[in-house]
């Protein structure tokens, strides 16, 4: 289980650490001692006390809150303490007002007072308080934050300059390289621990920029949000996550880039918001047998599940069932490559993106708009209204394990398909055993296409099939559409 630093449990949890990577002319032994290196950075790192104000519920115990916030333990301690002093939940008849603290790490990297945290040490939280080595406190103003990398700018006002750090370049981190932590745990203050960078890369599924630095350096409730140093007493990365069965340090901790989070610190200080490039497409990975089906030869570059209709890469003739390869003169080597590139790229800059198209390279010139903006046009798109169906239910077909049904009014009403899937063949029923149950295909779905070839009809799957047959083919890549019309390709062996 992944672990927020504070000690509560998420879906994908967050920790903070602080570590201090060695250069590879210094990696052949271990550092006589860390405490010069301490002593240089330890006063540039603070202590985040985070408050949210909440309402209790009128009748009858704990407020309602999405699990997984940082407040979760401490909503459970106060109400264990009331039952403890006899207290009765029932008891709650009228809304009350009640605040709860979150404490996280930080670090500043200005000493006119810019400091940087995680965006989950501070959360929704209406009060923020920056506690400093020599017990100082200073109420935080909020810069900016972005929910996509996990990070927040703070400033604060003080009398005096404050003990700043600098960033380094992550890239240059090696496995092997020694690392310390520094941070707040358990709310004890300052603290230092010391490990190595145990992998680099790492993808822990917290959002669509994983590229994380992991270290075996011990993070322990409290780290979140904390810097990330080299042996020269830079910052390579913002503390981020643990991997714990139990909430403390097993060896496992992860840390945010700061060659990935330098541009959006940057965008913060400047805009107060991030101003990502957009390229309007919707992509999954490839695996072996989506590569056979496209005749890729191997598994690289990133498949283009879907597009947004009026995004860049619609507007270039970028296309369902096209693998870009090249983006910008950098080769796609898998799907997770992709968004951190395009995110990067300057809004307005026009990219050259290399793509894959039934056999054939082409090249589109596409002029990159801004990721916030097209989520804006997203949310406001409406279903409109259910388009006419033209086309009678035929007879139920059933190939590959699965039980096809047309696309009229009685499926819409029966899976909830939205008006947004306009057309193909809706899966009516999956044999529990089969390649289709494997690949997660569900009742309810829709099949829109077959080798990059519509189906309207539950004939037009046999026909589809057999032509496969026919023409040697071993694998059928079929294209479909969830219920909220989410789509995604899927392989499926041709009986």
């Amino acid at each position: 289980m992944v672990r927020t630093a504070t000690g509560f449990a998420l879906a994908v949890g967050f920790a903070l650490l602080l570590t201090v990577g060695v250069p590879a002319a210094r990696a052949g032994h271990a550092p006589d001692s860390f405490a010069d290196l301490a002593a240089q950075v330890s006063d540039a790192v603070v202590n985040i006390s985070a408050t949210q104000t909440y309402e209790e519920q009128s009748a009858g115990g704990e407020p309602e809150l999405d699990p997984g916030t940082p407040f979760d333990d401490l909503f459970d301690e106060f109400f264990r303490h009331r039952q403890e002093q006899g207290g009765d939940s029932d008891q709650l008849l009228n809304p009350r007002e009640r605040r709860s603290n979150s404490l996280g790490s930080g670090f500043v990297i200005d000493p006119s007072g810019i400091i940087v945290t995680n965006n989950h040490v501070i959360a929704d939280s209406d009060d923020v308080t920056v506690i400093f080595a020599d017990g100082t406190k200073l109420r935080a103003q909020m810069i900016g934050k972005d929910t996509k990398v996990d990070v927040a700018v703070l400033k604060v006002k003080s009398s005096k300059p404050l003990k700043a750090v600098k960033f380094g370049d992550s890239d240059k981190m090696r496995v092997g390289n020694w690392v310390i932590a520094v941070g707040n745990p358990f709310g004890l203050g300052g603290s230092v621990t010391a490990g190595i960078v145990s992998a680099r890369n790492r993808d822990i599924d917290s959002g669509p920029y994983d590229d994380y630095i992991q270290t075996d350096a011990a993070i322990n409730k409290g780290n979140s949000g904390g810097p990330l140093f080299n042996m020269d007493g830079e910052v390579i990365g913002i503390n981020t996550a643990i991997l714990s069965p139990s909430g403390g340090s097993i060896g496992i901790g992860f840390a945010t880039p700061s060659n990935t989070v330098v541009p959006i610190i940057d965008q913060l200080r400047k805009y107060g918001e991030t101003r990502r490039g957009w390229l309007g497409v919707r992509i999954q990975p490839i695996d072996d047998s989506i590569a056979a089906s496209l005749d890729l030869g191997e598994v690289h570059g990133a498949l283009v599940a879907g597009t947004d209709t009026d995004g860049p890469a619609a507007e270039a003739g970028i296309a369902t069932g096209d693998v870009i390869v090249k983006f910008d003169g950098a080769q796609i080597q898998d799907a997770h490559e992709l968004p951190k590139l395009v995110a990067e790229t300057p809004v307005g800059k026009s990219v050259e993106i290399v793509i894959l198209r039934k056999g054939r390279e082409l090249t589109k010139a596409v002029t990159l708009g801004r990721l916030e903006d097209g989520e804006k046009q997203a949310s406001l798109v409406t279903s409109g209204p259910a388009p006419q169906q033209s086309l009678p239910n035929e007879t139920v077909q059933k190939s590959l394990g699965m039980t096809f049904a047309g696309l009229d009014g009685s499926a819409r009403l029966k899976f909830s398909i939205k008006n947004s899937v306009s057309a193909g063949v809706v899966v009516a029923g999956v044999d529990s055993d089969s390649p289709a149950a494997e690949k997660n295909i569900r009742p309810g779905e829709v099949i829109l296409e077959i080798n990059q070839e519509p189906v309207s009809r539950p004939t037009d799957v046999a026909k589809k099939l057999n032509a496969l047959k026919s023409a040697g083919k071993k694998l059928a890549l079929l294209l479909v559409a969830n219920p909220a019309g989410e789509e995604r390709f899927v392989a499926l062996a041709v009986p």
